[in-house]
């Protein structure tokens, strides 16, 4: 997160300049042009893609259609880029052959490529949060929830400015995650920042996997990893009695506390700030962590990457001195990373056998998210072979 750094332009010859707000890490934009409504998309799209940031003047409804316009753009190979594409395959023979991990280095690029360019055109709010911009919404609670309160008038991407519009919605709206006793959707509300579990395959597994016997002499368990509280709810659900959720991040843990006091859990769910385990010992342990490893390129993707493999091998290597005799840990993984050269089966499989565990038993599951059948996604190939396991974990 850029915080305290300020972005300058001109503007009918006066140098101006306005905090600079950026949740991706991107510092403040070194070539910055002043545009309304008069600014057609295919200037847009060369400005942006010379580097140049647009802090936008007119109407908020056209400045999101000029956004779309650039998504269109990006999106669509230019017919000299085809050509070259081809011109490529023709030298080679066409006998190059990418690797897996070649395919998610592209993918990754293509993808910081796309959002610096789509990170260009800017909104400046007040220090209330409101915009000062024809048609534009009311923003400054969704905005407030997600940067607190601040001081001065700042600057934002436009697209950063609709993530944050689109996790109030969440927010307001809820997440179905599971039905109560009585078949009534039980709901959590994801704060901004903080990893929503749209993934329900994963869910599933937990609602369903037998709990461990070790529950019946010390009906403890630890949540590493809380986000927004899902796992512990589900656990609190099928009716463990204490279960102390940790995490680091401070917007998973507030997230999580307000979804577990808003279903009246808190007598059964502690929340505690640390790095994977809390003190003591429980009889199941679990743990979704990140999975791909690889870096994360801002503070909001470390729900999806964990370079080296990090949380998961600290996770592995802490269990036996936080679980109970006979206890069971249950990790929570996708295969992803297999399918992309990021890590093999045996890495893992040696991983458990060095942190002195063995494999109870593992439950599988597909995924049922709709990347996963999109033959056009670039990772298609892996994604649709993708499977999710609960491991079931216990000491040797």
């Amino acid at each position: 997160m850029i915080q305290n750094a300020c972005i300058h332009w001109k503007e009918g010859g006066l140098e101006c300049s306005a905090l600079w707000h950026s949740e991706n890490g991107i510092a403040p934009h070194k070539k910055v042009v002043i545009a309304n409504d008069t600014l057609t998309a295919d200037d847009a799209y060369h400005l942006a893609c010379e580097g140049t940031a647009i802090v936008w003047r007119g109407d908020f409804q056209n400045a999101r259609q000029l956004l779309q316009a650039l998504v269109r753009r990006i999106d669509k190979p230019s017919k000299k880029s085809k050509r070259a594409s081809k011109r490529v395959d023709k030298l080679d023979g066409g006998t190059s052959q990418k690797t897996a991990k070649d395919i998610f280095n592209q993918h990754r690029l293509v993808q910081s490529q796309r959002a610096r360019i789509l990170g260009m055109l800017l909104i400046p709010c007040n220090s209330d949060h409101t915009i000062s911009l024809r048609r534009a919404p009311d923003v400054s609670q969704a905005c407030l929830e997600a940067y607190g309160v601040v001081s001065q008038p700042y600057v934002v991407s436009l697209r950063e400015l609709l993530g944050v519009i689109s996790a109030h919605e969440w927010r307001k709206n809820g997440l179905p995650i599971l039905a109560d006793g009585d078949g009534e959707p039980v709901y959590v509300y994801p704060h901004y920042g903080v990893f929503s579990p749209v993934r329900g395959e994963y869910i599933e597994l937990v609602c369903n996997a037998l709990l461990p016997k070790a529950l019946d002499i010390d009906n403890t368990a630890f949540d590493i990893g809380v986000g927004t509280g899902v796992l512990s709810i589900i656990l609190a659900m099928r009716g463990v009695q204490k279960i102390i959720a940790t995490d680091q991040d401070d917007r998973a843990l507030a997230c999580a506390k307000d979804n577990i006091a808003l279903l009246g859990l808190g007598s059964q769910i502690e929340i505690v700030k640390a790095n994977l385990f809390p003190e003591g010992k429980a009889s199941l342990i679990i743990c979704n962590p990140p999975w791909i490893p690889a870096r994360p390129s801002s503070t909001l993707e470390h729900a999806v990457y964990d370079p080296d493999s990090q949380m998961l091998k600290g996770f592995l290597n802490g269990l036996k001195d936080h679980m109970l005799p006979h206890g069971e840990a249950w990790l929570i993984l996708s295969d992803l990373a297999e399918h992309l050269g990021l890590r093999t089966r045996q890495e893992l499989l040696v991983w458990i056998e060095q942190a002195g565990l063995v494999v109870a038993g593992r439950v599988d599951t597909k995924p049922k998210h709709p990347k996963a059948f999109d033959e056009s996604d670039l990772l298609h190939f892996a994604r649709a072979a993708e499977i999710t396991s609960l491991w079931r974990l216990s000491s040797k």
